[in-house]
């Protein structure tokens, strides 16, 4: 089992920038990919990033490509998502998963440990 955690949520104007963690517990973290997914209100969960144990394979989806930057400290059992230049588009819930096939994809149902999700307001 694996638990997840993420922090870093919060409300920030248009063009502003939030950096959201993701604390790991349980079997070793450093062996699995890591993603991130938002879920905005009456849309599906969607990939935002992933990245692959090693940090070798990185994938970001086309919307936030260029603003948004996935890293892991697998000394520290965590991953990072600094989201710069953020757009209303971004409000969502930010939820982090673990694939321990460590492809880094972006497919939701790849992933097998998912957090609890913090939210993540931009205002125009």
């Amino acid at each position: 089992q694996v638990q997840l955690v993420e922090s870093g949520g919060g409300l920030v104007q248009a063009g502003g920038s939030l950096r959201l963690s993701c604390a790991a517990s349980g079997r070793t973290f450093s062996w699995y990919a890591m993603g991130w997914f938002r879920q905005a209100p009456g849309k599906e969960r969607e990939f935002v990033a992933s990245i692959s144990w090693s940090g070798g394979r990185i994938n970001y989806a086309n919307s936030v490509k260029g603003r948004f930057t996935i890293s892991r400290d697998n000394a520290k059992n965590t991953v990072s998502l600094q989201m710069n230049s953020l757009k209303p588009d971004d409000t969502a819930v930010y939820y982090c998963a673990a694939d321990v096939t460590d492809y880094a994809r972006a497919a939701v149902h790849e992933y097998d440990y998912w957090g609890q999700g913090t939210q993540v307001t931009v205002s125009s």
